[in-house]
């Protein structure tokens, strides 16, 4: 059985790795490194820990200043105020300097769960790709968190890390590839290609299973990296199966949705539909509860997917 972990604490893992391997690597939170589990690196390595304390705006720019002194910087809080209420400062001092500050922001989206609607960020995608410059990654599992991590330090430039909160099993193995920009599939299939990221990407599985009962044989694609999207993957799966559908956790404007539509437009016309977050805030609740009510689970992505045919 497939180890469950939570990202998170998948996270905190990986950094000590990176640690010890890179003497350069610096690590910032604001004063929620329990909850980020950046505290697994500062027990290890204190003198290269910062906490800023509840400071996110203070957090982005002092994490650009040490990262243009020759650092390589990860800046963590919660994905609500890092890509909320910090956002001018991402702009305007790490992407327009192009400062290598790697962004992983813990707590998006729903799987927040209990805490609600104010901490429960489904923009930060839409947020983070619009800004040039800025590669946006979405793991979809602990092992994959642990690859993105160490593919993330290895670029020179800003990149978001999108970080869950609950435990989840793997769906992925240490054998599996990961490469910034190149999606994984996680599953054959001609006649209906998900394409889905982070832990929807559970949901999508599911929903190919329960569509393989009812006669469709669909395929899954985990699209990890955001920006840059893997056109090339995305447009051979267009034209083999003639439908897309695209499942997040996130608002459907400005996510991986919108991000799929706007590169298809004009090079290749399969059916398209989108599964997401429509247009609303969220509210309290388990993950499971809240993936059924705002329709991002695998009975929704498996309605969606039928309604193309």
């Amino acid at each position: 059985m497939a180890e469950i972990k939570a990202q998170r604490n998948a996270y905190g893992e990986a950094l000590v790795e990176l640690g010890r391997e890179n003497g350069n690597v610096v690590v910032l939170d604001a004063d929620l490194a329990h909850a980020t589990m950046t505290n697994i690196f500062a027990s290890e390595f204190p003198e290269r820990f910062f906490n800023v304390g509840i400071a996110e705006q203070n957090l982005m720019g002092i994490a650009c200043g040490m990262a243009q002194s020759g650092l390589t910087v990860f800046a963590s809080t919660f994905a609500m105020f890092g890509a909320g209420r910090a956002y001018e400062i991402v702009r305007n001092s790490i992407c327009y300097s192009k400062a290598n500050v790697k962004i992983a922001l813990s707590h998006s989206g729903l799987c927040v769960g209990e805490d609600g609607g104010s901490h429960q960020c489904l923009e930060d995608i839409a947020l983070m790709r619009i800004l040039p410059g800025m590669t946006v990654i979405v793991p979809c599992d602990w092992i994959e968190v642990k690859k993105a991590v160490k593919a993330a330090a290895a670029i020179d430039g800003p990149v978001y890390l999108r970080i869950a909160r609950p435990p989840i099993p793997a769906i992925t193995t240490e054998d599996t590839p990961f490469e910034i920009g190149k999606a994984n599939v996680l599953r054959d299939g001609k006649d209906v290609c998900i394409v889905t990221m982070g832990l929807v990407a559970h949901e999508a599985l599911k929903a190919a299973d329960m569509l393989k009962e009812q006669g469709i044989d669909a395929a899954v694609l985990n699209m990890h990296t955001v920006k840059p999207l893997d056109k090339d993957t995305l447009f051979a799966y267009a034209e083999k199966c003639g439908r897309i559908v695209t499942a997040e956790e996130h608002l459907l404007a400005g996510g991986l949705g919108s991000a799929v539509a706007e590169a298809m437009m004009g090079k290749v016309n399969p059916k398209f539909a989108m599964v997401g977050v429509n247009d609303t805030f969220g509210r309290s609740g388990t993950p499971s509860e809240l993936f059924a009510k705002f329709g991002i689970d695998a009975n929704a992505i498996v309605e969606k997917c039928k309604s193309l045919f």
